[in-house]
């Protein structure tokens, strides 16, 4: 759907349309299957490049995303890499980012809450042992995510801010991702 002059914008959110989105799902919920596609190649060392693929919603190419991105990761000097990008952690952040924007805007849009400032401070840690395999004990993933939200509003209450970002702690799919078990299957296919 395109905004029409006549939409109303809230967060840079078309209101309308997302409206409208919504009803759409109620009336077609396969509607709402959507999958990611991403490609990536090592190139040397801790260095990598990804490139997006399409986008796919109910099993169907979805024409209208013609965009392609990449993405490169790299670990920092001090961790055996060459810094010539972002380690994955800091993607996980970032991803995680991304979904919190995303969920704030369009949670806040619903409720009709303006956002006039959001703002994230993340940090997380992971201990080298679990994935240098020198402690089976240790995990060899992240140990916790911290994240500050400074959240303003020109139209709401700290309450309604503070059950705004309860909302989007439990509808965020990247939280939700990190937060429970998913299923990854991993295949070698030579």
């Amino acid at each position: 759907m395109t905004a029409t002059s006549s939409s109303v914008n809230i967060n840079g959110v078309d209101k309308q349309a997302l409206d409208a989105t919504i009803e759409a799902l109620r009336e077609t919920p396969v509607l709402a299957k959507i999958s990611f596609a991403l490609n990536s190649e090592w190139l040397d060392g801790c260095h990598q490049r990804s490139t997006t693929g399409d986008l796919h919603q109910n099993g169907e190419v979805v024409s209208s995303r013609t965009a392609s991105y990449v993405l490169e990761s790299d670990e920092p000097a001090a961790l055996l890499g060459t810094d010539k990008a972002a380690s994955p952690a800091e993607y996980i952040l970032q991803a995680l980012a991304g979904c919190y924007a995303v969920t704030y805007a369009t949670n806040a849009a619903v409720r009709g809450i303006e956002l006039s400032s959001l703002r994230l401070e993340m940090r997380t840690d992971v201990d080298l042992q679990g994935f240098l395999n020198l402690d089976d004990a240790v995990r060899p993933g992240l140990q916790k995510i911290r994240i500050d939200v400074h959240a303003e509003s020109p139209n709401s209450t700290t309450e309604q801010l503070q059950a705004l970002t309860e909302a989007v702690q439990k509808r965020s799919p990247i939280r939700d991702t990190l937060a429970n078990p998913v299923q990854v299957v991993t295949t070698l296919v030579k």
